[in-house]
């Protein structure tokens, strides 16, 4: 296909495709997808071998967010029955990403429900990403706090966080039908600032929420436009009890066509796949792995993912490889570059971004989330959904609830994590 020769030429070349050819990706036929999955595994290939970068979630805060954002669980007036509890403690947090350590992760995203922190949350999480980094080297931490004030990302870069993450979702245009508490400008001016403090700058976008073909290829040259380390792809997760929970316009076949479109944009980046991916690709996880160079490996913030030990036989059989702790993820340009940015920090050279915090483990932008919180209240294991299965029909209020686990263990609760 003339297309696809074009699109893997200019990816090669790091040059991005027009927007025409963009959304011709998107309007392939399934006839065509493993065409198109091919084309952009060339280009992943190209600038990240295959190598998967594993990232770990550890939910510092959850719930009771005074943000209106239709998509997450965790918002204002949300009915979705998460877990709500306060802030973790250092040690309580630096436990549970040890468990994603352990299992293979390079990076561990610390997220926040709120509008954004106040000074004295700066503190807090500054003191929770020492106590992770002396008992786990090596590790990278990316932040993920929502909306930051002047000042607040230079003292979390010099707290010792290597990556940022605020996400812009969808597009400018549709912005103000998501979410009507923050702007679009908002978001952007949170990530210039983490740019613009040395760290790296994880932003990325949630699929699936209603919006348009344009829509998807407006966010994603608007990212271009704003050069992040790592773009996470969030499929939503229609939590029952959120103003999108009848939102269910994915099948396996888009969610691929999207993530290879977001790979022939952003061909030299690293594109993590996050929230949403078992709900949305099931049984087709493993061809992502052509596509996105990055996964969550467990559960995300209030959802719960496949098993942990699935994830690493996922990559294995796939005929991939976890990438290894001393391994440095971007491409040599990208690495050389951050690491300027950063003061000739060698550190920083290692990052993927991330939504290192990537994106958002839930189908939605870490974005803005909770103020308080009552105490968790830890509640029985609920049974496992497949990795695989088969989604149901919606029920009768077009709300389906076949695939959608609400996360019950891990930070927070009393249960061991999935790791």
């Amino acid at each position: 296909m003339d297309l696809l020769n074009a699109l893997v030429e200019k990816g090669l070349r790091r040059e991005s495709p027009t927007r025409e050819e963009a959304l011709a990706v998107l309007a392939t036929s399934d006839d065509e997808l493993l065409d198109v999955v091919a084309a952009a595994g060339k280009v992943r290939r190209q600038w990240f071998g295959r190598r998967v970068k594993l990232n770990y979630l550890v939910n510092l805060k959850s719930g009771l967010c005074p943000e209106d954002c239709s998509y997450c669980s965790q918002r204002l007036g949300s009915k979705a029955e998460i877990l709500k509890y306060t802030w973790l403690k250092p040690d309580e947090a630096s436990k549970a990403a040890a468990a994603g350590v352990a299992g293979g992760a390079k990076r561990v995203c610390l997220v926040a429900s709120g509008r954004g922190p106040t000074d004295k949350d700066v503190d807090r999480v500054s003191q929770t990403i020492s106590a992770i980094k002396e008992q786990n080297e090596g590790v990278e931490v990316c932040a993920c706090l929502g909306l930051l004030s002047d000042g607040q990302a230079s003292r979390l870069k010099d707290a010792g966080a290597d990556a940022y993450n605020h996400n812009l979702n969808t597009s400018e245009a549709t912005y103000g039908k998501i979410t009507t508490t923050h702007t679009y400008e908002d978001r952007v001016s949170t990530v210039q600032q983490a740019q613009a403090a040395g760290m790296s700058a994880c932003s990325g976008l949630i699929a699936g929420m209603g919006e348009t073909d344009e829509d998807l290829v407006d966010v994603v040259f608007s990212l271009r436009e704003l050069d992040p380390d790592s773009v996470p792809v969030n499929f939503l997760i229609p939590f029952e009890g959120t103003p999108l929970a009848k939102e269910w316009n994915l099948t396996p076949q888009r969610a691929l066509r999207i993530l290879a479109m977001v790979r022939f944009v952003c061909p030299d980046v690293e594109v993590r796949l996050a929230g949403g991916r078992e709900v949305h690709l099931r049984t087709l996880q493993p061809l992502a792995l052509h596509l996105a160079n990055s996964i969550f490996l467990g559960d995300y913030l209030t959802s719960e993912g496949q098993a942990g030990k699935d994830d690493l036989a996922m990559i294995a059989d796939a005929g991939f490889e976890v990438e290894g702790a001393g391994t440095t993820t971007l491409p040599a340009h990208r690495a050389d570059a951050l690491a300027a940015a950063a003061g000739g920090c060698g550190s920083h050279a290692e990052e993927t971004a991330g939504g290192g915090c990537g994106g958002h483990g839930d189908g939605g932008g870490c974005g803005p989330c909770g103020d308080g919180g009552a105490e968790a209240e830890p509640a029985a294991e609920p049974e496992p959904v497949a990795a695989g299965a088969v989604a149901e029909a919606p029920d009768a209020d077009g709300v389906r609830t076949d695939l959608v686990a609400v996360r019950r263990r891990g930070a927070g609760t009393d249960l061991p994590p999935n790791a």
